[in-house]
Order: C-alpha cells, then structure tokens, then sequence
C-alpha cells in the first residue's frame, strides 16, 4: 500500500500574496473590537439605555442574523462568475460596510433601541458576506494541510494588527482618540471606513481565485451532508464552546478591569493590546506547533493552557499594571489558536464533503462557523448582562457598585471561560480527520480533477471524424 502524500496542488503561497490577503483582517479586526468590546458600553453608559435593552438588542440580531449566514453561505457556492466565486460577494460587502460602519458608530441624539437593533442588522449582514467569502476563499487558496495552517495563521496575525493600533489610538494621537470613551466612536468609525476600500483593492486586485466548473444542482442529500457529516458536527458544537469561554469576558472586560481590577479607562484599553497583539506570536506558533502534533490535538493543549492563564490571571493583585499585562499576553497567546484551528479544519471537511458528496459546500460550512460565533456572543451578552444587572452591578460611568456586585461581577469573569474552553477542547476526543487522512482526500480529488480535465480537453475533438476531408458530424 502506498503512503498518502500531499498533492502539488498544495504548494506553498508566496509571503506577498498571503500577506495582501490577509490584510482584509485589519478593518475587520478594528470593527468586530469596537462592536464586541466597546460599543455596547457605548450605548449603555453614553446612551444612557439599559444594560438588558442592549443585551436583548445585541441576542436578537444575532439569532435573526443566523438564518442570513445560511442563505449567504449557500449562495455564495452557487455563484459562478468570470471573475470568480468569492471575490464578487467580498466586495459587495465593502458598501455595506462603510454605511453600517457610520451609522451604528455615529448614531443621534436621542437613539434608542429600535435604532441599535436596525443598525446592528446591517452591519452584521455586511461582515457576514464579508468574512464568509474571505474565509471560504481562503480555502480555495491553500488545499493543503499544513498550508492552511499557513495561511489562516496569517490572517489571523495579520488582524492583530488592525486591533492593536486602534488600541494604540490614545497614543498614537496623544489622547485625542480614545476607544473607551463615547465622544472618539465617531472618529473611530473614520478610520474603519478610509481603511476598508484600501484593503478590499489589495485583496481583489492582487489575490487570484482559482476558477472551478458551475455548480451542478446539489440534491436535498448533498446539502444536509453539510450537517450530518461527523467531523463537521464535532466541529460546529466544539466551536461553540471556544466561543462562549472567552466571548463571556468580551462584553464584560472594560467593567471588570475598571471597576473590579482598579485600572482606569486609558489602562484598560492598554491592556488589550499584549492580550490582542500575543496572536502576533501565538498564531505562527501555534500553526506551526500543528504540523507536528496536528490541528485537533494541538488545540486540546491551548485549551488547557487557556484554563491555567486564565486562572493566574485572577489571582493577579489590584492595579498591577506590568503584572497584569504580562498575563493578558499569555491568556492572548493561548485563545489565538481557538479561530486559526477551527477555520484550518472546517477547509479539510469541506475537502472531504467535496469528495463524497462532488459539491464545493466551503461557503455553507463557514456559515455554519459563523452561526456558532453569532449564537455563542448572544448567549454571552444574553446571559451576563442580566447577572449583573441581579446582583445590582450599576452601568453608569461614575456610579459606585456594592462589594456584592463586584464579586458578581469577578465571577462571571473567571469561572464561565475556563469551563467553557475545557469543554470545548475535550470534544475533540476520538476526531479523525488528521493530516494523513486529509493527504489521502486531496489525492483522490486532484485525480478526479485531472481526469475531469482532460475529459473536458478531449471533447471538443470528439465530433469529427478522423478521415481527412470529412465532414463535421451533425450537420
């Protein structure tokens, strides 16, 4: 028996192509910030709208935008276009983008809930198209194992970026512009919105998408293998949990280092940035820690890290600025191989959908990443929110919270997230889809394509004769 080895088809992408398209990351990981961290906050404390009304604005939209994901996710692998599958739904993203961007960053006096809720549906439907055709055309990019790895530690670093220098913005602009505060959201959104046609060119412009046949009409078989498919089922639900784990600090982060941790608001943002830059480091590591011990067990050992740095960081004393930084990076480094690994397995199943099923389903198969994320930060804010709000945490800036309210409040900050991530890591238990299982798949589809290929070549020949002078056939 021969061994599997990964096709030619798997040949490693230049730094400049990779690079040029992860750069889409840089608006993206600016803007999901803003609207994770910040702008809740935002509309709470500047607002002045209930920490409820906004966590059952934020839960509504998101459970609505579920069903958009699927629709997209599945139009997207229908579209066959000479300039491609992908590339045409990205930029259509870009308008949606830039308005929802302004509107939702920028709203007027008076704005209340009804506002929040209409905007925050635009502007998720636009990162939805956005973020499904990037990374399902990062799977077409890159179809190899380890260089999906590569690749989506790419972007994922490259996102950093985007979130580290709005983070540096008090900075950079010497207080001018500062992501805590209300009155900077608008300046913010500026920023965001200059920076996302730049990116989109670079992507759109320089980066190629291999063009494939049209879609065949997909059986009601093909499109529910996308939910039945074993790996694809552990995937959905493990990432789901790795979403919850740290997506419950994310709403609650600025309160609890301000009003628990002792830090003000300039620190707070400060201390996002070794949490956010550690991906710099920790998604190159953590892809290149997979080429040896594969992508489902190297994500087992960050989700135990994640509980031990998590747990070091609480114990952390008040106000210690350099102590605390320092565990933030740690935390950083550990959760920056949750995404990265997911996504570098969600294209090796859609390799194996593809074979079993001769349907190109990545963009249904993102969606339903997409789902979980969306599903998992509306259970957060869902769930967290009206804790404090029992416990008789107060929103308001300025506002003096009981000691009972700020236990709820380091409570819900330590245990949920560590739970969560362990749960999480330990579905990967008895998962099968490892590199030489992967190597074997792509195999097999290349020599279906090669064959497919000359099938093609070959049958324009096919009406005519051989004998010299003979007329075409058919006529």
């Amino acid at each position: 028996m021969t061994t599997a080895t990964a096709s030619p088809a798997a040949g490693r992408l230049s730094t400049p192509t990779i690079f040029a398209f992860a750069s889409a990351g840089i608006p993206g990981a600016m803007l999901m910030l803003i609207l994770g961290t910040y702008m809740p906050r935002f509309y709470a404390s500047h607002l002045a709208i209930p920490l409820t009304a906004v966590a059952a604005a934020v839960a509504t939209v998101r459970l609505i935008d579920i069903g958009f994901d699927l629709v997209i996710g599945y139009g997207m692998d229908r579209t066959h276009t000479r300039f491609g599958r992908y590339k045409v739904w990205f930029t259509l993203g870009l308008p949606i983008l830039m308005f929802a961007t302004w509107k939702i960053l920028n709203p007027p006096e008076g704005a209340g809930v009804g506002y929040l809720i209409t905007w925050l549906l635009i502007i998720y439907t636009g990162t939805s198209i956005s973020s499904l055709s990037h990374a399902a055309w990062a799977a077409a990019l890159a179809t190899g194992y380890n260089e999906r790895s590569r690749i989506y530690g790419w972007m994922q670093g490259v996102a950093v970026v985007g979130s580290v220098t709005l983070l540096l913005t008090p900075i950079l602009t010497k207080g001018a512009i500062q992501p805590g505060k209300g009155e900077s959201m608008a300046a913010i959104g500026l920023i965001i919105i200059c920076l996302l046609p730049f990116t989109t060119a670079a992507n759109v412009l320089t980066v190629p998408e291999k063009l494939g046949p049209p879609q065949k009409g997909a059986s009601l078989k093909d499109y529910m293998a996308v939910f039945t498919t074993p790996g694809m089922a552990r995937l959905v639900l493990a990432d789901l949990f790795l979403v919850l784990g740290p997506g419950t600090t994310s709403p609650i982060y600025i309160f609890f280092f301000h009003d628990a941790k002792g830090f003000p608001i300039k620190e707070v943002s400060l201390l996002l940035i070794p949490y956010i830059g550690a991906g710099l480091l920790g998604a190159p590591a953590w892809a290149r820690i997979a080429q040896t011990l594969g992508k489902h067990r190297t994500l087992q050992v960050a989700c135990v890290c994640y509980a031990i740095t998590q747990t070091i960081l609480m114990a952390m004393p008040k106000g210690a600025f350099a102590m605390t930084a320092v565990g933030m990076f740690s935390v950083g480094f550990c959760a920056s191989a949750f995404t990265l690994l997911i996504r570098a397995m969600v294209a090796d199943i859609s390799d194996q959908i593809r074979l079993d099923t001769g349907q190109n389903q990545a963009g249904l198969l993102y969606a339903l990443i997409t789902i979980t994320q969306k599903f998992g930060s509306s259970i957060t804010v869902a769930i967290v929110f009206p804790i404090l709000a029992a416990v008789g945490y107060n929103a308001k800036e300025g506002a003096v919270n009981t000691e009972a309210a700020i236990r709820g409040l380091e409570m819900c900050y330590l245990f949920a997230p560590i739970a969560l991530v362990l749960v999480g890591g330990a579905l990967f238990f008895g998962y099968k889809l490892d590199s030489e299982r992967h190597a074997d798949i792509r195999r097999q589809l290349d020599e279906r394509e090669a064959a497919l290929t000359a099938d093609l070549e070959a049958e324009p020949l096919s009406g005519l004769s051989s004998a010299p002078g003979a007329a075409p056939s058919g006529r």
